[in-house]
């Protein structure tokens, strides 16, 4: 059980069973962090392999030896601590705006749920002065650029260690500021993390900043696939189109998973003879027009893809986050240290590059449907969506936005982990790009949303052009929650709040919630979605 029995408001982390929405939810600082009582078993009887095999005379890599290129360099006993400051002081050499605290957040919680994994050699006491900076909210300054995802993501990695050893800066929650480390430590009645033998290697071997932004693209994206059948819906009744498309028989003879659950959410929004009645689409049930665009035709064969696309990353993430991703690895029951290359980033670079050019598609389609909206030739409705046009712009620019994202997302679709560059003086001599891939992912989905926004925006407008008539009840739901927050746009007014507002509705999950029910879907997790409404990236 991840929360504790006796206290829901605590976490226990067991180093297994941690998933991406369990690690957004923790982002948001309201539950206190432990490990399960299996994982503090582990850890001590790691520790003291690595405690006995300091002290053996052998050269040990990570312990009694340099890195990287200078494994083959002995450290003298009296020096081995010493060895690991320095490991942390010159490795933090990141640069760049630095992570939210919410995402730093996640950072710490991935890296402690590894080291409760046993297999780090980290002490008892460490992790317990990492979990005490967690629970009082006092978080290091992570810059987020300077990982190759080479031995892992050792750049920011060493930027969290750095401020819980009491070095560059930390976040104060009372002062709401990054203050010097220190200064933050003895306010709050923290101990400096003093790291011992393979200690500061422990902190910062592995994957944990690439695969923690990753978890939260993941997330974010995993409503973005479902909104985009709501949003599209919308658009289709604007435009009138017709939901026969969207036949069960059609989807049967292709069944791929995300088409079909893609074809059945847009058969349960629209019309259907005899129930869930749409005045619109009752309108011109008997037009000439034989079937739609793509944009609307085929958007259970596009939107079915990129959640097709969310399936396969979903497991690949969730066993990274729980994965022991150290060099070397700590074997305490058969007495071994091993050095290997579980830090490698290879695995998680190439499915955050799939996830970008899946979630990506939910925007480009998007556009279409902007254009096809606000364009007379296409829609039948006013230009721009506005009245008195010439006079108003209505969503002229709104629509040049759309695609100005869409274009920031085809450059950023270029994978990144088709690069490689040799760093460490050739022996780290194949690398992920893993750092870049995150990053550029989570940019991704943002842009992702903002476009839905826009359509979402763009196609309640184009429905009120309709009235008196009505769609479906679950679309009206929509409709209302939009004009609850953006009044109906009768002339030029300053357009920003108003995408930026609705943006708000689709990343928290309010847009989805409307229709969940009817749909027989689960509810957006208010504690892991509806803090997105306040919070900045």
């Amino acid at each position: 059980m991840p929360f504790c029995t006796s206290d829901p408001t605590k976490f226990l982390l067991d180093g297994d069973t941690l998933t991406p929405e369990n690690l957004v939810l923790l982002s948001h600082g309201k539950h206190k962090l432990d490990l399960a009582p299996e994982a503090w078993a582990r850890i001590h009887e790691s520790r003291a392999l690595v405690d006995k095999l300091a002290t053996c005379g052998k050269p040990i890599y990570g312990i009694s030896t340099g890195f990287g290129n200078f494994a083959t360099v002995v450290i003298p006993d009296e020096q081995l601590a010493q060895l690991q400051v320095n490991l942390i002081v010159s490795h933090s050499a990141g640069v760049g705006a630095p992570l939210s605290v919410p995402r730093t957040r996640m950072l710490l919680v991935l890296r402690i749920n590894v080291l409760a994994k046993g297999f780090s050699g980290i002490s008892p006491e460490t992790v317990q002065r990492m979990l005490a900076a967690f629970n009082a909210g006092c978080l290091s300054y992570v810059p987020e650029q300077g990982t190759v995802g080479a031995s892992g993501d050792l750049a920011p990695l060493s930027h969290l260690a750095l401020g819980m050893m009491g070095m560059g800066k930390m976040y104060d929650p009372t002062l709401k500021a990054f203050d010097d480390a220190a200064a933050v430590l003895k306010r709050h009645n923290l101990t400096p993390i003093t790291p011992g033998a393979k200690e500061g290697l422990a902190m910062i071997n592995g994957t944990q900043f690439m695969t923690s932004l990753g978890a939260e693209a993941l997330v974010r994206a995993d409503m973005l696939v479902k909104l985009a059948d709501v949003i599209g819906a919308l658009s289709l009744e604007a435009l009138q189109g017709t939901p026969r498309a969207f036949d069960p028989k059609i989807h049967a003879a292709r069944p791929h998973p995300g088409q079909v659950s893609s074809a059945e959410r847009l058969r349960m929004l629209l019309h259907r003879d005899g129930e869930n009645e749409s005045e619109i689409f009752a309108s011109h049930e008997n037009c000439h027009r034989v079937q739609d665009s793509y944009t609307l035709r085929c958007m259970p064969q596009v939107h079915g893809a990129s959640g097709e696309t969310l399936r396969m990353v979903r497991p690949v993430v969730e066993t990274e986050m729980n994965s022991a991703t150290d060099n070397p690895m700590i074997f305490s029951e058969t007495g071994e240290s091993r050095s290997c290359g579980n830090f490698h980033g290879e695995i998680i670079a190439k499915f955050l590059d799939y996830l970008c050019i899946g979630v990506h598609e939910l925007a480009s389609i998007s556009e279409r449907r902007i254009e096809r909206l606000i364009n007379p030739t296409l829609s039948g409705l006013p230009a721009f969506l506005v009245e008195k046009g010439g006079l108003n712009s209505g969503f002229m620019i709104a629509h040049c936005t759309a695609a100005a994202l869409v274009s920031e997302n085809k450059q950023m679709c270029m994978p990144a982990s088709v690069d490689s560059i040799p760093t460490s003086a050739g022996k780290e001599d194949h690398v992920s790009m893993g750092g870049w891939s995150a990053r550029k992912c989570l940019r991704v989905v943002e842009n992702v949303e903002k476009v839905l926004a826009i359509e979402l925006l763009a196609a309640c407008q184009a429905l009120e052009f309709h009235r008196p008539l009505k769609t479906t009840k679950p679309l009206e739901d929509v409709l209302a929650l939009v004009r609850s927050v953006v009044p109906h746009y009768d002339q030029d007014r300053f357009m920003s709040p108003d995408i930026e507002a609705v943006h708000r509705l689709v990343k928290s999950g309010q847009v989805w919630n409307v229709v969940a029910e009817h749909l027989g879907e689960p509810k957006a997790l208010e504690e892991v979605h509806g803090w997105l409404r306040e919070r900045q990236d």
